[in-house]
């Protein structure tokens, strides 16, 4: 796709890559593009700057690689299926014939580009926090699983329909998926829901339900952490800031993993990366390696609590440029990023980084940095500052809630009691002094 910065390519990856292969890939993506490697917060790789020129030669050099690509349909596993002990299915398998069923479904055309499905196997890495207009989330039930069905949303959000038998989950998913593609190439799994209803969509899976219960809600996965695997091994969780790194520092990264002794990676949503197959003794001196290339190594980590949007110059409707700007308001606001909420830079109204409400959103306009409290990129600002003037006015606030927080209070309910007027206040008056 075409952004600010040339072209975009995204590969969402099926399985481990191996770190050679991994290594080639930013190899690819320095040689033929500007070195930017990303991972979304779906957890797919892209590399950008590339050119109608160079994008070819890319294509044909991560060609070369060997690395097993989920093409088509979006269909979301566990970052670590297969690999993790605790998961309830392996999803891997069930997304593949997913994936290959849909890709003979002649209503497939009339769906929207960016439906997706989840197939949550369990473990230690769920999938709760993305949104799909299908999703199953797998339940072990002694001896064998059960996948509970929801349409729409998020975990939180989504209409839960039933359980059903992982042998079931395929055709469950073309029914339901040709229910959304008949209302039109831009329908919605909410327009199912508002006129069919949740017993009209139950009726469509009548031969494949066994029960009508919810599963649980289950606290947030954090891919920044260790992960005991199947074979004794352990995967490293390491995070990029803002979700972004540049090649040299990844290939950096990849050696040093290497000599560490892990054979390869895989991309997690939440901006992260796993380094898979790794000894308990070679981690600490891997994780010290990780952070003096930039990497983010702790769950605590300010940066964390940040999403950036490519904004200027990268991308062509970027006002403000967030990620060269994402550092310095991290080291000044980190007393507010406590992991109780969330900033939002977007170098537009569009909002691209983070699509729901977040406790502060810097907006790129071309007044400077429109800033919104508790709401989204396109909601109405509470002040507006000078872009070169927005890591100090975060800072009068970050002190301005410290102050203001009580024992043991969190920075986001120190921030929701100071009321949006007065935080555009605190903000406003940092802007001039």
């Amino acid at each position: 796709m075409q952004t600010g910065d040339g072209l975009l390519a995204r590969l969402t990856a099926a399985g481990t890559i191996p770190l050679p292969a991994f290594a080639g890939l930013c190899a690819a993506a320095r040689a033929h593009g500007n070195g930017i490697v990303e991972i979304t917060s779906r957890g797919s790789l892209q590399a950008r700057g590339l050119s109608p020129t160079s994008a070819g030669a890319f294509a044909a050099a991560v060609a070369t690689l060997g690395i097993d690509a989920a093409d088509g349909i979006a269909v979301l596993t566990n970052p670590l299926t297969g690999l993790d002990p605790t998961e309830a299915i392996e999803a891997g398998a069930l997304a593949v014939a997913v994936r290959e069923a849909l890709s003979a479904a002649p209503f497939v055309a009339r769906l929207g580009p960016k439906v997706s499905v989840v197939i949550d196997g369990g473990g230690a890495l769920h999938l709760d926090a993305l949104r799909a207009e299908l999703r199953f989330r797998a339940e072990a039930r002694g001896n064998t699983a059960l996948l509970h069905v929801g349409l729409g949303g998020d975990a939180g959000t989504t209409v839960w329909i039933g359980t059903i038998s992982p042998k079931s989950v395929i055709e469950a998913s073309l029914r339901l998926l040709a229910m959304i593609a008949a209302k039109g190439t831009q329908a919605r799994p909410g327009e199912v829901r508002r006129s069919e209803g949740r017993q009209g969509i139950q009726a469509a899976l009548a031969e494949f339900l066994i029960e009508a219960r919810h599963p649980p809600l289950r606290s947030a996965a954090e891919p920044i952490d260790r992960f005991r695997l199947q074979d004794g091994s352990v995967a490293l969780g390491l995070g990029l800031a803002f979700g972004h790194s540049d090649a040299v520092a990844l290939e950096r990264l990849v050696d040093a993993a290497q000599k560490a002794g892990a054979t390869g990676v895989r991309a997690a949503p939440g901006r992260a990366l796993l380094l898979i197959g790794l000894a308990r003794a070679q981690i600490a001196p891997l994780i010290d390696a990780a952070a003096r290339f930039g990497f983010i190594v702790q769950a605590t980590d300010p940066r964390r609590s940040i999403s950036a949007c490519a904004g200027a110059p990268l991308c062509g409707s970027g006002k403000i440029p967030t990620r060269a700007l994402g550092p310095d308001v991290a080291r000044a606001a980190a007393a507010l990023l406590d992991g109780s909420l969330s900033l939002h830079l977007s170098g537009c109204a569009k909002g691209c980084a983070h699509r729901g409400p977040a406790a502060l959103t810097i907006v790129g306009s071309p007044s400077g940095c429109d800033v919104v409290v508790n709401g989204a990129a396109h909601d109405a600002p509470v002040a507006t500052l000078p872009t070169q003037q927005v890591q100090s006015c975060l800072g009068r606030l970050a002190r301005a809630v410290e102050s203001a927080r009580r024992p043991n209070e969190r920075a986001a309910d120190a921030l929701s009691r100071l009321g949006a007027a007065r935080t555009g206040s605190i903000l406003a008056g940092a802007s001039h002094g």
